[in-house]
């Protein structure tokens, strides 16, 4: 029987354990040109006892920013300021992984520094509102991508993956969940477009294929992951016949030979099993735990064999050397939303993230 306090491989890496650390948006990047801090270095340090760190969501172009504060991976003062907390990952002996996360329609040009309108799949404003400066505000109705913009959002993550190892990162995961961009081009509530990018299944899925695509070929599929979100309505998703969506998904990443499968469980937990078979390289797992987060129960999970590896949101959080304590049934430090997230997300708690 396999544990999860026993190695794993995840592309070209081996990992010291199979427990994870989930992303997390976080809104901390205050220095200069929505880069990292000193205080970011400290805190991914403190956890690289993780087999594996993924970082919060980092935009790989300026206009791929939707909230307050939130890393890039764009411009070379970016990549100069992320170089310390990678070391400081590294010189414990961690492994950390960039999250590229591209949030198409959830944002608003008043938490951008240029005052980007966001870009989007379709011209579908999101349900509900986003905290800015001056407070909540609706979201603004997306600029839909031309066939030009998509090629170009391609290229922004290709080089995003690029300044990611420049930086020191062993990888990068795609962030493909919770209602942003990639999310959008699946979803069937979001893409309403009748070009090669929407209409039917091939349609809709082409876009996650094109640029995790470009992402391994430009650094190599064992240092890319991918995080999906299957049945998960978060940002005012709806996908209608998402199995047949995932399967489809799954079935064209195959042949690339990723570093792992990412799946943020949603409700539909009785597809998850169907996905960790049809999936043919190392499959993540972040247990669908509505109303709470994942605990110590989850590390049966990889003795079962339903996921080879698991990760943690909120617990990871409260608890920075996490895998120890797990190893040894404790004590554990609960959990506060209000403070998930250092108590400086201006109101904004991305639930789903905590895991």
């Amino acid at each position: 029987m396999t544990t999860a306090f026993e190695p794993a491989v995840i592309g070209r890496y081996t990992t010291r354990s199979r427990v994870v650390m989930a992303p997390m948006t976080r809104s901390r990047a205050y220095g200069p040109g929505a880069s990292p801090t000193e205080l970011m270095a400290t805190y991914y340090g403190q956890r690289a006892g993780a087999g594996l760190i993924v970082t919060e969501g980092i935009q790989p172009s300026a206009t791929g920013q939707g909230y307050l504060n939130t890393p890039g991976l764009h411009t070379d003062e970016q990549v100069a300021a992320w170089r310390p907390v990678t070391t400081a990952v590294h010189d414990r002996g961690g492994l950390i992984f960039a999250q590229l996360m591209h949030t198409g329609r959830i944002g608003h040009p008043d938490n951008t520094a240029r005052g980007h309108q966001p870009s989007g799949v379709s011209a579908v404003r999101a349900a509900g509102t986003i905290v800015t400066p001056t407070g909540p505000q609706e979201f603004p109705v997306p600029r839909p991508l031309d066939a030009d913009g998509v090629r170009a959002t391609v290229a922004d993550f290709v080089t995003a993956a690029r300044n990611a190892i420049e930086a020191g990162f062993d990888g990068v995961e795609l962030h493909g969940a919770n209602g942003y961009l990639l999310h959008q081009f699946l979803a069937t509530n979001t893409n309403l477009r009748d070009d090669e990018w929407g209409g039917d299944v091939a349609g809709r899925i082409r876009f996650v294929v094109e640029v995790t695509g470009a992402v391994a070929d430009a650094i190599g599929a064992d240092r890319v992951g991918l995080r999906v979100s299957p049945a998960n309505g978060f940002n005012d998703i709806v996908e209608e016949g998402h199995r047949e969506t995932y399967l489809a998904l799954l079935d064209a990443l195959n042949p690339l030979g990723l570093a792992y499968l990412h799946v943020a469980e949603g409700s539909d937990t009785e597809f998850t099993p169907v996905l960790r078979d049809r999936w043919q390289g190392t499959f993540l797992l972040n247990p669908y735990t509505p109303g709470s987060w994942t605990g110590p129960e989850a590390l049966k999970l990889v003795e079962t064999g339903e996921t080879d590896l698991v990760s943690y949101g909120a617990l990871y959080l409260a608890n920075p050397d996490l895998p120890r304590r797990l190893a040894a049934g404790g004590p554990f430090t609960t959990p506060d939303y209000r403070t998930a997230y250092g108590g400086d997300h201006h109101g904004y708690t991305d639930y789903p993230e905590l895991g």
